[in-house]
């Protein structure tokens, strides 16, 4: 597939940042430290993939805003395009050399996401759309599931830790889908979780408590498999709300009513 100009700016940075934090991954493995020490590690390692990013994307397209973890929000002098970035999105899998996490950048123009890239490193896959064009996998046309039953589907979403106010909610959403399902899975790393609807390797994907980076390209990918995508509240905005629920049309209705209680 041959993209925008924009979309292949953001490929490249992908690319460029993902390099960076395989070499950095690598090291994760050998470090012999204290749980501070290796955290202190993958912190730079985080630090430094954004500053690629930041360098690649503003420097290619210098008027656009900009939204990341690290540097939080800088406006743009063209105030109706930004780029939404998460330079490690599962950085707790990276501390911990589990190779599941990934890099995550989205465009958003007039407040709508037009293009979005997640690019497992560690696995050299390559998720990306564009408004319009669909979704895909390195060379591959991407899909969501055909799945149409429940009990034959399995779902993700994110465990709350740390005694975040949000586990019971997400408690009482497990005791309500389990029953009706073929599985939930929690792999630590939501951008991933998205990509892997839009894949067809999930069926659905919901979770609460998010950031704008570690879904919004997510977003689009999602959509642009086939896939529906929508905040948990229905009258709610994803971005803002800072949750979602996804999963292909044939079972969303019956998802989202088990899950929206």
């Amino acid at each position: 597939m041959i993209g925008s100009a924009n979309l292949n700016i953001m490929i490249k940075a992908a690319r460029k940042a993902g390099r960076s934090l395989v070499k950095d991954f690598r090291e994760v493995e050998n470090l012999q430290v204290s749980m501070k020490g290796a955290g202190d590690f993958v912190s730079k390692a985080d630090i430094a993939a954004e500053a690629i990013l930041k360098q690649e994307l503003l420097g290619a397209r210098p008027t656009y805003g900009w939204l990341a973890e690290e540097e939080g929000e800088i406006p743009g002098e063209d105030p109706t395009r930004r780029w939404i970035v998460d330079p490690l999105d599962g950085t707790t899998n990276f501390l911990h050399g589990l190779p599941h996490w990934a890099v995550s950048i989205a465009l958003e123009h007039k407040g709508k996401i037009v293009a979005g890239v997640i690019y497992d490193a560690a696995k050299d896959e390559m998720f990306f759309a564009e408004k319009g064009a669909g979704a895909w996998m390195n060379e591959s046309r991407l899909r969501v599931s055909g799945r149409n039953r429940m009990i034959e589907s399995i779902f993700a979403t994110g465990l709350p830790f740390g005694g975040r106010s949000d586990l019971p909610a997400t408690l009482q959403d497990l005791a309500r889908l389990l029953p009706t399902c073929a599985g939930v899975r929690r792999w630590g790393a939501a951008a991933l979780d998205m990509a892997y609807v839009a894949a067809g390797r999930y069926d659905g994907f919901w979770e609460r408590r998010l950031n704008a980076w570690d879904m919004a390209a997510g977003v689009i990918l999602v959509r642009e498999a086939g896939g529906l995508v929508q905040p948990i509240d229905p009258d709610g905005d994803i971005l803002e709300d800072r949750e979602v629920i996804c999963a292909n049309e044939p079972i969303f209705n019956a998802f989202s009513k088990v899950i929206r209680g």
